[in-house]
Protein backbone atom coordinates (compact mmCIF):
# COMPACT_ATOMS: atom_id res chain seq x y z
CA UNK A 1 0.00 0.00 0.00
CA UNK A 2 3.31 2.46 0.41
CA UNK A 3 4.00 1.46 -3.25
CA UNK A 4 0.74 2.29 -4.37
CA UNK A 5 0.34 5.65 -2.69
CA UNK A 6 3.87 6.49 -3.24
CA UNK A 7 3.26 6.08 -7.18
CA UNK A 8 0.30 8.03 -6.52
CA UNK A 9 1.38 10.74 -5.52
CA UNK A 10 4.18 10.89 -8.70
CA UNK A 11 1.52 10.41 -10.58
CA UNK A 12 -0.62 12.98 -9.55
CA UNK A 13 2.02 15.54 -8.91
CA UNK A 14 3.60 14.74 -12.65
CA UNK A 15 6.82 13.41 -11.46
CA UNK A 16 6.50 10.61 -13.78
CA UNK A 17 5.16 11.98 -16.84
CA UNK A 18 8.64 11.93 -18.87
CA UNK A 19 9.24 8.12 -19.74
CA UNK A 20 13.03 8.49 -18.73
CA UNK A 21 11.85 9.66 -15.05
CA UNK A 22 9.10 7.01 -15.13
CA UNK A 23 11.57 3.94 -15.77
CA UNK A 24 13.55 5.61 -12.79
CA UNK A 25 11.18 5.63 -10.64
CA UNK A 26 8.89 2.76 -11.08
CA UNK A 27 12.33 0.41 -11.40
CA UNK A 28 13.39 2.04 -8.03
CA UNK A 29 10.59 1.60 -6.14
CA UNK A 30 10.36 -1.53 -7.13
CA UNK A 31 13.43 -2.51 -6.08
CA UNK A 32 12.93 -1.02 -3.03
CA UNK A 33 9.73 -3.24 -1.98
CA UNK A 34 11.59 -6.48 -2.68
CA UNK A 35 14.24 -5.24 -0.25
CA UNK A 36 11.64 -4.41 2.13
CA UNK A 37 9.73 -7.11 1.41
CA UNK A 38 13.05 -9.62 2.36
CA UNK A 39 13.73 -8.20 5.51
CA UNK A 40 10.72 -7.44 7.07
CA UNK A 41 9.46 -11.06 5.48
CA UNK A 42 12.40 -12.58 7.65
CA UNK A 43 11.67 -10.34 10.47
CA UNK A 44 7.84 -11.18 10.52
CA UNK A 45 8.58 -15.02 10.56
CA UNK A 46 10.80 -14.10 13.66
CA UNK A 47 8.26 -12.50 15.33
CA UNK A 48 5.51 -15.17 14.67
CA UNK A 49 8.01 -17.95 15.82
CA UNK A 50 8.72 -15.79 19.29
CA UNK A 51 5.19 -15.20 20.10
CA UNK A 52 4.21 -19.00 19.16
CA UNK A 53 7.49 -19.60 21.90
CA UNK A 54 6.07 -17.31 24.56
CA UNK A 55 2.46 -18.68 24.34
CA UNK A 56 3.83 -21.90 24.06
CA UNK A 57 7.03 -22.44 26.08
CA UNK A 58 9.11 -24.57 23.11
CA UNK A 59 10.83 -23.22 20.27
CA UNK A 60 10.78 -25.97 17.14
CA UNK A 61 13.94 -25.12 14.74
CA UNK A 62 12.47 -27.54 11.94
CA UNK A 63 9.26 -25.20 12.15
CA UNK A 64 11.94 -22.64 12.56
CA UNK A 65 13.49 -22.48 9.07
CA UNK A 66 10.48 -23.69 7.05
CA UNK A 67 8.58 -20.65 8.61
CA UNK A 68 11.39 -18.53 7.47
CA UNK A 69 11.76 -20.06 3.98
CA UNK A 70 8.00 -19.48 3.12
CA UNK A 71 7.80 -16.16 4.61
CA UNK A 72 10.50 -14.67 2.73
CA UNK A 73 9.30 -16.12 -0.37
CA UNK A 74 6.03 -15.30 0.16
CA UNK A 75 6.45 -11.78 0.78
CA UNK A 76 9.28 -11.36 -2.14
CA UNK A 77 6.46 -12.71 -4.73
CA UNK A 78 3.76 -11.06 -3.61
CA UNK A 79 5.69 -7.83 -3.32
CA UNK A 80 6.86 -8.19 -6.87
CA UNK A 81 3.10 -9.58 -7.94
CA UNK A 82 1.16 -6.20 -6.24
CA UNK A 83 4.68 -4.22 -7.03
CA UNK A 84 3.80 -5.05 -10.69
CA UNK A 85 -0.23 -4.44 -10.39
CA UNK A 86 0.49 -1.51 -8.55
CA UNK A 87 1.99 0.00 -11.47
CA UNK A 88 -0.19 -1.10 -14.81
CA UNK A 89 -3.26 0.83 -12.26
CA UNK A 90 -1.68 3.85 -11.21
CA UNK A 91 0.02 4.33 -15.37
CA UNK A 92 -3.18 3.72 -16.28
CA UNK A 93 -5.32 5.78 -14.50
CA UNK A 94 -3.24 8.54 -15.06
CA UNK A 95 -3.75 8.14 -18.90
CA UNK A 96 -7.27 7.93 -17.96
CA UNK A 97 -7.53 10.79 -16.05
CA UNK A 98 -8.47 8.96 -12.76
CA UNK A 99 -7.06 9.64 -9.65
CA UNK A 100 -4.73 7.00 -8.41
CA UNK A 101 -5.34 7.15 -4.99
CA UNK A 102 -9.19 6.32 -4.91
CA UNK A 103 -8.00 2.73 -7.17
CA UNK A 104 -4.26 1.84 -6.75
CA UNK A 105 -4.69 1.80 -2.78
CA UNK A 106 -7.65 0.35 -2.25
CA UNK A 107 -6.73 -2.70 -5.00
CA UNK A 108 -3.56 -2.87 -2.93
CA UNK A 109 -5.32 -3.35 0.50
CA UNK A 110 -8.14 -5.96 -0.63
CA UNK A 111 -5.77 -7.92 -2.70
CA UNK A 112 -2.85 -7.54 -0.66
CA UNK A 113 -4.00 -10.67 1.95
CA UNK A 114 -5.83 -12.36 -1.04
CA UNK A 115 -2.16 -13.24 -2.76
CA UNK A 116 0.02 -13.10 0.07
CA UNK A 117 -2.17 -16.03 2.19
CA UNK A 118 -2.41 -17.74 -1.41
CA UNK A 119 1.12 -17.55 -1.76
CA UNK A 120 1.97 -18.61 1.33
CA UNK A 121 -0.21 -21.68 1.23
CA UNK A 122 1.47 -23.24 -1.56
CA UNK A 123 5.19 -22.63 -0.71
CA UNK A 124 4.76 -23.84 3.13
CA UNK A 125 2.68 -26.96 1.69
CA UNK A 126 5.38 -27.28 -0.73
CA UNK A 127 8.49 -27.32 2.12
CA UNK A 128 6.39 -29.19 4.33
CA UNK A 129 6.48 -32.21 1.80
CA UNK A 130 10.33 -31.66 1.28
CA UNK A 131 10.29 -31.13 5.11
CA UNK A 132 13.30 -34.18 5.06
CA UNK A 133 15.25 -32.42 2.55
CA UNK A 134 17.44 -30.50 5.45
CA UNK A 135 19.70 -28.02 3.37
CA UNK A 136 16.41 -26.78 1.34
CA UNK A 137 14.74 -23.96 3.26
CA UNK A 138 18.12 -22.67 4.42
CA UNK A 139 19.16 -22.57 1.17
CA UNK A 140 16.18 -21.02 -0.17
CA UNK A 141 16.69 -18.44 2.96
CA UNK A 142 19.73 -17.31 1.87
CA UNK A 143 19.83 -17.62 -1.75
CA UNK A 144 16.61 -14.67 -1.30
CA UNK A 145 18.53 -12.69 1.23
CA UNK A 146 21.64 -12.86 -1.33
CA UNK A 147 19.80 -10.82 -3.77
CA UNK A 148 18.98 -8.13 -1.53
CA UNK A 149 22.33 -6.03 -2.49
CA UNK A 150 21.05 -6.15 -6.34
CA UNK A 151 17.45 -4.81 -4.83
CA UNK A 152 19.81 -2.22 -3.31
CA UNK A 153 21.70 -0.87 -6.30
CA UNK A 154 18.64 -0.45 -8.30
CA UNK A 155 17.07 1.60 -5.64
CA UNK A 156 19.64 3.99 -5.36
CA UNK A 157 19.02 4.74 -9.00
CA UNK A 158 16.36 7.39 -7.23
CA UNK A 159 17.40 9.27 -4.25
CA UNK A 160 13.85 10.04 -2.98
CA UNK A 161 13.62 6.15 -2.77
CA UNK A 162 17.47 5.81 -1.16
CA UNK A 163 16.03 7.90 1.50
CA UNK A 164 13.12 5.73 2.02
CA UNK A 165 15.71 2.72 2.02
CA UNK A 166 17.67 4.61 4.99
CA UNK A 167 15.07 5.68 6.69
CA UNK A 168 12.02 4.20 6.28
CA UNK A 169 12.35 1.20 8.46
CA UNK A 170 11.19 1.70 11.77
CA UNK A 171 7.76 2.91 10.33
CA UNK A 172 7.56 -0.32 9.18
CA UNK A 173 8.81 -3.18 11.50
CA UNK A 174 6.80 -1.20 14.56
CA UNK A 175 3.50 -1.55 12.00
CA UNK A 176 4.70 -5.54 11.79
CA UNK A 177 5.47 -5.48 15.59
CA UNK A 178 1.76 -3.60 16.50
CA UNK A 179 0.17 -6.61 13.65
CA UNK A 180 1.51 -9.56 15.66
CA UNK A 181 0.02 -8.35 18.62
CA UNK A 182 -3.66 -8.24 17.03
CA UNK A 183 -2.32 -12.24 15.40
CA UNK A 184 -1.73 -12.93 19.27
CA UNK A 185 -5.41 -11.71 20.14
CA UNK A 186 -6.32 -13.84 17.28
CA UNK A 187 -4.65 -17.19 18.59
CA UNK A 188 -5.51 -16.83 22.05
CA UNK A 189 -9.05 -16.36 21.24
CA UNK A 190 -10.01 -18.64 18.33
CA UNK A 191 -9.87 -21.87 19.34
CA UNK A 192 -12.62 -20.79 22.37
CA UNK A 193 -16.21 -21.79 21.73
CA UNK A 194 -17.30 -18.21 22.36
CA UNK A 195 -15.41 -16.91 19.58
CA UNK A 196 -16.41 -19.79 17.35
CA UNK A 197 -16.63 -17.86 13.58
CA UNK A 198 -14.36 -14.94 14.76
CA UNK A 199 -11.45 -16.16 12.51
CA UNK A 200 -13.84 -15.38 9.62
CA UNK A 201 -14.38 -12.15 10.24
CA UNK A 202 -10.91 -11.09 11.27
CA UNK A 203 -9.65 -10.31 7.87
CA UNK A 204 -12.59 -8.60 6.70
CA UNK A 205 -12.76 -5.95 9.20
CA UNK A 206 -9.19 -5.82 9.63
CA UNK A 207 -8.95 -5.31 5.62
CA UNK A 208 -12.11 -2.54 5.91
CA UNK A 209 -10.27 -0.60 8.04
CA UNK A 210 -6.50 -0.48 7.00
CA UNK A 211 -8.04 -0.19 3.19
CA UNK A 212 -10.44 3.05 4.18
CA UNK A 213 -7.23 4.49 6.21
CA UNK A 214 -4.57 4.02 3.29
CA UNK A 215 -7.02 5.76 0.71
CA UNK A 216 -7.66 9.05 3.42
CA UNK A 217 -3.54 8.78 4.18
CA UNK A 218 -2.52 8.83 0.40
CA UNK A 219 -5.20 11.25 -0.72
CA UNK A 220 -4.05 13.61 2.64
CA UNK A 221 -0.24 13.28 1.02
CA UNK A 222 -1.26 13.76 -2.36
CA UNK A 223 -3.13 17.20 -1.06
CA UNK A 224 -0.12 18.01 1.12
CA UNK A 225 2.42 17.32 -2.28
CA UNK A 226 0.39 19.41 -3.76
CA UNK A 227 -0.25 22.55 -1.61
CA UNK A 228 2.88 22.79 0.19
CA UNK A 229 6.29 21.56 0.95
CA UNK A 230 7.42 19.36 3.57
CA UNK A 231 8.29 20.83 6.85
CA UNK A 232 5.49 23.39 5.84
CA UNK A 233 1.78 22.73 6.72
CA UNK A 234 -1.04 24.88 5.00
CA UNK A 235 -2.35 27.57 7.47
CA UNK A 236 -6.01 25.96 7.31
CA UNK A 237 -3.88 22.41 8.93
CA UNK A 238 -1.42 24.33 11.15
CA UNK A 239 -3.17 22.40 14.36
CA UNK A 240 -1.58 19.00 14.86
CA UNK A 241 -4.71 17.76 16.87
CA UNK A 242 -7.37 19.22 14.76
CA UNK A 243 -11.45 18.96 16.83
CA UNK A 244 -12.73 15.64 15.49
CA UNK A 245 -15.22 17.51 13.71
CA UNK A 246 -13.22 19.47 11.69
CA UNK A 247 -11.78 16.54 10.49
CA UNK A 248 -15.54 15.12 9.77
CA UNK A 249 -17.79 17.65 9.31
CA UNK A 250 -16.48 20.63 7.06
CA UNK A 251 -16.83 21.36 3.87
CA UNK A 252 -12.70 21.00 3.03
CA UNK A 253 -11.70 18.14 0.70
CA UNK A 254 -9.41 16.42 3.06
CA UNK A 255 -13.28 16.01 5.50
CA UNK A 256 -14.91 15.51 2.62
CA UNK A 257 -13.33 12.52 1.73
CA UNK A 258 -13.25 11.23 5.34
CA UNK A 259 -17.40 11.39 4.98
CA UNK A 260 -17.84 9.57 2.42
CA UNK A 261 -15.18 6.50 3.60
CA UNK A 262 -17.16 6.85 7.18
CA UNK A 263 -20.52 6.16 5.29
CA UNK A 264 -18.56 3.29 2.98
CA UNK A 265 -18.55 1.40 6.33
CA UNK A 266 -21.67 -0.21 7.37
CA UNK A 267 -23.08 -1.06 3.51
CA UNK A 268 -19.63 -2.41 3.14
CA UNK A 269 -19.66 -4.77 6.28
CA UNK A 270 -23.28 -5.85 5.64
CA UNK A 271 -22.65 -7.20 2.59
CA UNK A 272 -19.64 -9.09 3.64
CA UNK A 273 -21.47 -10.28 6.43
CA UNK A 274 -24.29 -11.49 4.00
CA UNK A 275 -21.81 -13.08 1.76
CA UNK A 276 -20.02 -15.07 4.73
CA UNK A 277 -23.27 -16.12 6.28
CA UNK A 278 -24.33 -17.49 2.91
CA UNK A 279 -20.99 -19.58 2.76
CA UNK A 280 -20.56 -20.46 5.89
CA UNK A 281 -24.43 -20.60 7.60
CA UNK A 282 -24.45 -21.37 10.98
CA UNK A 283 -21.04 -21.76 11.67
CA UNK A 284 -20.98 -17.75 12.10
CA UNK A 285 -22.88 -16.19 14.76
CA UNK A 286 -26.18 -14.25 13.09
CA UNK A 287 -28.33 -12.87 15.79
CA UNK A 288 -29.48 -9.21 15.65
CA UNK A 289 -27.57 -8.14 18.88
CA UNK A 290 -24.11 -10.06 16.88
CA UNK A 291 -24.81 -7.69 13.80
CA UNK A 292 -25.38 -4.53 15.43
CA UNK A 293 -22.25 -4.92 17.82
CA UNK A 294 -19.89 -5.94 14.52
CA UNK A 295 -21.29 -3.11 12.74
CA UNK A 296 -20.31 -0.57 15.94
CA UNK A 297 -17.37 -2.32 16.70
CA UNK A 298 -16.09 -1.77 12.31
CA UNK A 299 -17.86 2.00 12.64
CA UNK A 300 -15.94 2.74 15.46
CA UNK A 301 -12.48 1.97 14.23
CA UNK A 302 -12.61 3.09 10.83
CA UNK A 303 -13.38 6.58 12.95
CA UNK A 304 -10.63 6.37 15.03
CA UNK A 305 -8.35 5.42 12.33
CA UNK A 306 -9.24 8.21 10.06
CA UNK A 307 -8.94 10.98 12.56
CA UNK A 308 -5.59 9.76 13.55
CA UNK A 309 -4.40 9.82 9.77
CA UNK A 310 -5.78 13.32 9.61
CA UNK A 311 -3.05 13.86 12.76
CA UNK A 312 -0.50 11.58 11.84
CA UNK A 313 0.13 13.37 8.54
CA UNK A 314 0.18 16.47 9.84
CA UNK A 315 3.15 15.73 12.69
CA UNK A 316 5.10 13.65 9.62
CA UNK A 317 4.61 16.22 7.14
CA UNK A 318 5.53 19.12 9.65
CA UNK A 319 8.61 16.74 10.40
CA UNK A 320 9.43 16.70 6.73
CA UNK A 321 8.49 13.41 6.72
CA UNK A 322 6.43 11.45 3.46
CA UNK A 323 2.90 10.09 5.21
CA UNK A 324 3.20 7.83 2.03
CA UNK A 325 6.02 6.01 4.11
CA UNK A 326 5.83 7.06 7.85
CA UNK A 327 1.70 7.26 8.45
CA UNK A 328 0.10 4.09 6.15
CA UNK A 329 1.98 0.98 8.52
CA UNK A 330 0.97 2.56 11.32
CA UNK A 331 -2.12 2.81 10.67
CA UNK A 332 -2.84 -0.44 8.63
CA UNK A 333 -0.90 -2.04 11.86
CA UNK A 334 -3.30 -0.32 14.23
CA UNK A 335 -5.97 -1.13 12.22
CA UNK A 336 -5.11 -4.70 12.58
CA UNK A 337 -4.93 -4.56 16.15
CA UNK A 338 -7.98 -2.19 16.64
CA UNK A 339 -9.98 -4.31 14.78
CA UNK A 340 -9.16 -7.46 15.61
CA UNK A 341 -9.22 -6.70 19.87
CA UNK A 342 -12.85 -4.93 18.65
CA UNK A 343 -14.21 -8.14 17.05
CA UNK A 344 -13.17 -9.99 19.95
CA UNK A 345 -15.14 -7.80 22.14
CA UNK A 346 -18.03 -7.93 19.74
CA UNK A 347 -18.35 -11.94 19.89
CA UNK A 348 -17.58 -12.37 23.75
CA UNK A 349 -20.48 -9.65 24.43
CA UNK A 350 -22.57 -11.61 22.40
CA UNK A 351 -21.68 -14.80 23.59
CA UNK A 352 -22.18 -13.18 27.28
CA UNK A 353 -25.94 -12.12 26.27
CA UNK A 354 -26.78 -15.22 24.82
CA UNK A 355 -25.55 -17.09 27.79
CA UNK A 356 -27.61 -14.75 29.92
CA UNK A 357 -30.47 -15.24 27.94
CA UNK A 358 -30.27 -18.57 27.94
CA UNK A 359 -30.17 -19.07 31.60
CA UNK A 360 -32.86 -16.42 31.94
CA UNK A 361 -35.23 -19.01 29.46
CA UNK A 362 -34.40 -21.64 31.85
CA UNK A 363 -35.09 -19.93 35.28
CA UNK A 364 -38.40 -18.83 34.39
CA UNK A 365 -39.98 -22.41 34.16
CA UNK A 366 -38.17 -23.74 37.26
CA UNK A 367 -39.11 -20.75 39.00
CA UNK A 368 -42.74 -19.87 37.64
CA UNK A 369 -44.97 -22.85 39.82
CA UNK A 370 -43.33 -21.29 43.02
Amino acid sequence: MTLASRLSTAANTGQIDDPRDQHRVISSNLALIQVQATVVGLLAAVAALLLGAVSRGELDFAKMELLCASSVITAFLAAFALGILMVCIVIGARKFGVNPDNIATPIAASLGDLITLSILAFISSFFYKHKDSRYLTPLVSIGFMALTPVWVLIAKQNPPTMKILKSGWFPIILAMMISSFGGLILNKTISKEQYKGMAVFTPIICGVGGNLVAIQTSRISTYLHMWSTPGVLPLWMKKFWPNPCSTFCTSEINSMSARVLLFLVIPGHLIFFIIIYMVEGHAVPNSKTFVVFYLLAGLIQVTILLYLAEVMARLMWHQALDPDNHCIPYLTGLGDLLGTGLLALCFLISWLLRSKAELDGISEPVSGPL
